[in-house]
C-alpha cells in the first residue's frame, strides 16, 4: 500500500507542475475535455442503467445550476479566490517553503482535509444540510451531479476557501491548479462507472464506488466517505465505508428542476406542522428518533435532524403517498385534539 501511496503522490506532484504552467484557457479546456470523456464513459459503460429521459433531465438541471452559480460568484468580484490569492500571496503560513512542488502538494492536502471537514459538517448541522441536501437529491448519480450545488452552499464554501488562501498565502497559480484538480476528482467520483482495480484505487482516493455509497438514501450509509480526493481522511477519522447502496438520492420526494432546487434549499424538509400530529403518532416518532440516536451512540449535534427524519418516515409509513397534511389534520380531530405535546 505504501508503494501505491508513493506512486499517487508522485503522480499528483507531476500534475501540479504541469497545471501550474497552463493558462486559464487551457485549464478550462482541460476540465471540459475531462467532463466529456467521463460523460462518454458512463454512457457507454454505466455501473447502473439509468433512464435516458431522466438522465437528460438531470444533466439539464445540473447545467443550469452550474451556469447560475458561476455567474453569481463571478459577479461578486470577477473571480474571488484569484483576487484574494493575488493580494495575499507570500504572506501566509507556507511562505517559508521554497520548493514549489512540495508547497503545492501540501497546499492541496490541506485543502482536501478542509473540504473533508466542511463536507462532514454539512451532514451534521441542520443549517448546512438544508442546502447540501440539494446535491444529494439527484436520484440519477452521474458526472454532472458534481455541479448540483445550491448557491448558498457555494457562497459559504467560497468565503471559507478565501480565508484558507489568506492563511496559507497560496498564490494565484496554485489556486488555479488545485481548483482544477479538485474539480476533476469530484467529477470523477460522481461518474456512473465501475472498472477493474477500482477498489485498489480506493485505498488512496475516493473512487466512484465509494462516493456512490455516500449518495445512498439511507442516512447511516450517506454519512460516510466525505473525502473529495483522498480516502485517507475517512479512514483516519472513522467515516470510511465500502458498500453498494440500494437507492440513490434522498427519501422524501423533492423537485428536480432548477427553480425547484433553489427553493428546496430554503424550504423545511417536513411539510407537516408539529401541532397537527396526534399523541400516538408523536410517540412513534419519538421512538424512531431515539433509535436513530442510539445507532450513532448518542453523539450530540444531530437531535433535531433525527427527529425530523423520524417524523418524515413515520408519516410516510402511516399515510403513504396521500395528502399527508390533510390526513394528519383529520387524525388530530378524530383524536379530540389532545392538549399534550411531545418535544
Amino acid at each position: 500500500m505504501s508503494n501505491l501511496i508513493t506512486s499517487v503522490i508522485t503522480l499528483l506532484e507531476s500534475y501540479f507542475v504541469l497545471l501550474s504552467s497552463l493558462s486559464r484557457e487551457l485549464v478550462t479546456f482541460t476540465l471540459l475535455f475531462a467532463f466529456v470523456v467521463l460523460s462518454a464513459a458512463e454512457l457507454n459503460y454505466p455501473k447502473r442503467s439509468l433512464p435516458l429521459k431522466s438522465l437528460r433531465k438531470s444533466y439539464q438541471t445540473n447545467a443550469g445550476l452550474f451556469v447560475f452559480n458561476s455567474i453569481v460568484v463571478s459577479s461578486l468580484s470577477a473571480t474571488p479566490l484569484m483576487m484574494v490569492a493575488k493580494r495575499y500571496s507570500g504572506r501566509g503560513l507556507l511562505d517559508h517553503m521554497y520548493n514549489p512542488a512540495w508547497k503545492a502538494l501540501l497546499s492541496f492536502l490541506l485543502l482536501d482535509l478542509f473540504v473533508y471537514f466542511w463536507h462532514r459538517a454539512s451532514h451534521s448541522f441542520d443549517s448546512l444540510w438544508m442546502f447540501h441536501k440539494v446535491h444529494h437529491n439527484d436520484p440519477y448519480l452521474n458526472v454532472s451531479t458534481a455541479f448540483r450545488i445550491h448557491i448558498a452552499e457555494l457562497l459559504f464554501l467560497t468565503v471559507l476557501k478565501m480565508t484558507y488562501i489568506m492563511m496559507l498565502g497560496v498564490d494565484q497559480t496554485m489556486v488555479l491548479t488545485y481548483e482544477a484538480l479538485m474539480t476533476v476528482f469530484i467529477m470523477f467520483h460522481h461518474t456512473n462507472i465501475s472498472f477493474n482495480g477500482e477498489k485498489h484505487l480506493g485505498l488512496v482516493i475516493i473512487a466512484p464506488y465509494l462516493h456512490r455509497a455516500h449518495h445512498s438514501t439511507e442516512r447511516k450509509e450517506h454519512d460516510t466517505n466525505y473525502g473529495a480526493v483522498f480516502s485517507i481522511w475517512d479512514r483516519l477519522f472513522g467515516t470510511f465505508a465500502e458498500l453498494e447502496p440500494l437507492e440513490i438520492g434522498i427519501k422524501n420526494s423533492s423537485p428536480q428542476t432548477f427553480f425547484g432546487l433553489i427553493k428546496l434549499g430554503f424550504a423545511p424538509e417536513n411539510p407537516v406542522p408539529e401541532h397537527e400530529l396526534d399523541w400516538n403518532l408523536k410517540l412513534m416518532i419519538a421512538e424512531a428518533a431515539y433509535y436513530k440516536a442510539e445507532k450513532r451512540a448518542f453523539t450530540p449535534g444531530n437531535e433535531l435532524r433525527d427527529w425530523l427524519e423520524a417524523k418524515r418516515e413515520i408519516i410516510r409509513m402511516v399515510y403513504g403517498n396521500k395528502s399527508i397534511k390533510k390526513q394528519a389534520t383529520q387524525s388530530v380531530w378524530s383524536s379530540s385534539r389532545s392538549p399534550f405535546t411531545l418535544c
